[in-house]
């Protein structure tokens, strides 16, 4: 396993700061699609037992769609400080520390499908999420990591490149050229 994936004891240091932190919640209308589907579904349910009111159980299937909604809307973006260093956490997956990081581009919109398809470097560790449009590609130099990048959905691709302090580049499709506040 790589340096960079291993998970560490924390139990003996102090909590670290959060220094960025994004939640990718699905959008609205996956919610609101969620809800019919839920509703639909306990009508189904009274054609089966039609001595159940059906009102009763449309709003009996809605916890199983708003149960699924949060467990897409689970993952967690985190940087994190602490006298060790900067670390960047993806909540139960994998953590980064930036020290093996070189360098970072944020992947606009436009550019992502390009980056996800025949571009993609098969030992890349991927963390996409189909309804975050831009994505982050943090480029590693760990001589003793196969991985050579991540590429991870965010819809605020630049400030958490901000946070993680790794020098930046930018991609074509992009308005804004970003570097690093050492440059």
């Amino acid at each position: 396993m790589s340096n960079a994936s291993q998970s560490t004891d924390t139990g003996s240091r102090p909590a670290p700061d959060v220094v960025y932190s994004e939640r990718l919640w699905i959008p609205l209308w996956w919610w609101l699609i969620g809800a019919a589907v839920a509703a639909l579904l306990g009508y189904e349910l009274h054609l089966a037992f039609p001595s159940v009111p059906t009102w009763v159980l449309m709003v009996a299937m809605q916890p199983i769609s708003l149960a699924a909604g949060a467990w897409l809307s689970r993952s967690r973006l985190t940087v994190t400080e602490d006298p060790a260093g900067r670390e960047f956490h993806i909540t139960g997956r994998a953590h980064l520390p930036l020290s093996a990081v070189s360098r970072a581009v944020a992947v606009p919109r436009s550019a992502k499908r390009a980056a996800m398809g025949r571009q993609l470097d098969p030992a890349a560790f991927v963390f996409q999420r189909p309804w975050v449009g831009p994505l982050a590609l943090i480029v590693l130099d760990d001589p003793d990591d196969p991985t050579p990048y991540w590429l991870v959905s965010s819809r605020r691709p630049h400030r958490l490149l901000d946070a993680l302090g790794a020098p930046q580049a930018s991609i074509e499709g992009d308005r804004t050229a970003r570097t690093s506040p050492a440059e």
